[in-house]
């Protein structure tokens, strides 16, 4: 039985993780469980999993909690109450699914307490990618992807030499405005911002597959996660989601994963690895699928994936300020301070704001992560 932690335990990966976790329940025991402020749901999860600690963002959504659950329940809040999630639970596997860079503290104290992360907060390597690896590599932790992409990147590079990899190629979908050009996209609306047409995720994610931020977060991910350089990572647009990644090797020959679009697929992986079980998820059929697509990214038409390159390629701070200044530009977009262009803008204006410098510690991430967002805020 595998000891599991999950941080944003409510979110789109973490009731899927839970999903996986009651398909096979004599696999897994539930540690801990954290949340934002889904109180109800958060109860719901706890009375049927029953871990040791729970935390809520707040003091009192965390008291709210704990008028609802058994004594045999520590109920935490805040930084302190994600951190315990994280490592005081005794957790062998800890699911980081928070959104946004307050993912990066509890990742390092998983890590810190020996634990494997299943990793689907991409935004830590993104933020913290040369500290994260680092203390993994000290520690003989696995840092185990959840996203798709890297899972699928992950499983086609089981057995093989890293010197072999000619590139590895992410596949995007294209989000909820693959087929609309820039001139369209002027007076888009949050709700068809969040139209998702393969996935069913989170709001900013969904945002950020829309601007194809999230492909530049990934890209950035993936050069932390495999050691790869920036020049062999490759995009590539397919509308379809079935082909979930794929490696090019130096004989020319490439391994691709594929799977119906569903995330308990890549979550299962890593909750099981290196082992495989049968998954909630449906098969794959090809042949009623018919046809797979595919088109060559275009790096005008979406200028955050560009600027993600060149951040990721500028290194220092330059992946922090990209992020930041992304989630803070979605925040406003979402909340309808800024239309949907005003984000990739908003981003430009930061990475010219903030020239890149090291960024060699947490609290010097975390200052920076800090003074971006502020100037986000002050944008008129």
């Amino acid at each position: 039985m595998k000891t599991i932690s999950i941080l944003g335990s409510t979110g789109s990966i973490g009731t899927q993780t839970l999903d996986v976790i009651r398909h096979d329940p004599e696999r897994y025991r539930v540690a801990a469980l954290a949340a934002g402020g889904n109180v109800e749901l958060l109860v719901q999860q706890a009375l049927e999993f029953r871990p040791s600690v729970v935390s809520l963002a707040t003091k009192e959504a965390a008291e709210r909690a704990a008028s609802m659950l058994p004594d045999g329940i520590r109920v935490l809040h805040g930084e302190e109450g994600l951190i315990e999630a994280a490592a005081g639970a005794g957790a062998e596997l800890v699911v980081t699914a928070l959104v946004g860079s307050r993912g990066i503290r509890s990742t390092i104290a998983a890590i810190e307490a020996g634990a494997a992360v299943g990793l689907a907060n991409k935004e830590t390597l993104v933020a913290a990618g040369h500290l994260v690896t680092k203390l993994a590599e000290a520690r003989g932790v696995s840092i185990l992807p959840v996203d798709s992409e890297h899972s699928a990147i992950f499983q086609c590079l089981n057995g093989e030499r890293r010197a072999d990899v000619k590139k590895i190629t992410l596949t995007a979908s294209g989000g909820a405005f693959r087929d609309r050009t820039r001139a369209e996209l002027k007076d888009v609306t949050v709700e068809q911002a969040l139209a998702h047409p393969n996935w069913a995720m989170g709001a900013k994610v969904t945002v950020d597959s829309a601007t194809m931020a999230n492909k530049g977060l990934e890209v950035i991910e993936a050069h932390w996660l495999y050691a790869m350089p920036y020049e062999k990572i490759d995009v590539l647009l397919h509308p379809e989601s079935i082909i979930h990644s794929m490696v090019e090797f130096t004989d020319n020959s490439v391994i691709a994963q594929l799977g119906v679009p569903d995330m308990r697929i890549p979550i299962q992986y890593a909750l099981t690895w290196p082992e495989r079980r049968p998954s909630p998820a449906p098969a794959l059929d090809l042949a009623a699928i018919g046809r797979l697509h595919f088109r060559p990214m275009d790096l005008e038409r979406y200028p955050c994936l560009r600027m993600a390159y060149e951040a990721g390629r500028a290194g220092g701070s330059a992946p922090l300020v990209f992020n930041a200044a992304n989630e803070a530009a979605v925040e406003r977009f979402l909340r309808g301070e800024i239309a949907f262009l005003e984000i990739e803008d908003t981003i430009a204006a930061m990475l010219d704001r903030f020239p890149p410098e090291p960024v060699d510690t947490y609290e010097a991430i975390a200052e920076l992560d800090a003074r971006v967002r502020r100037e986000v805020t002050a944008l008129r």
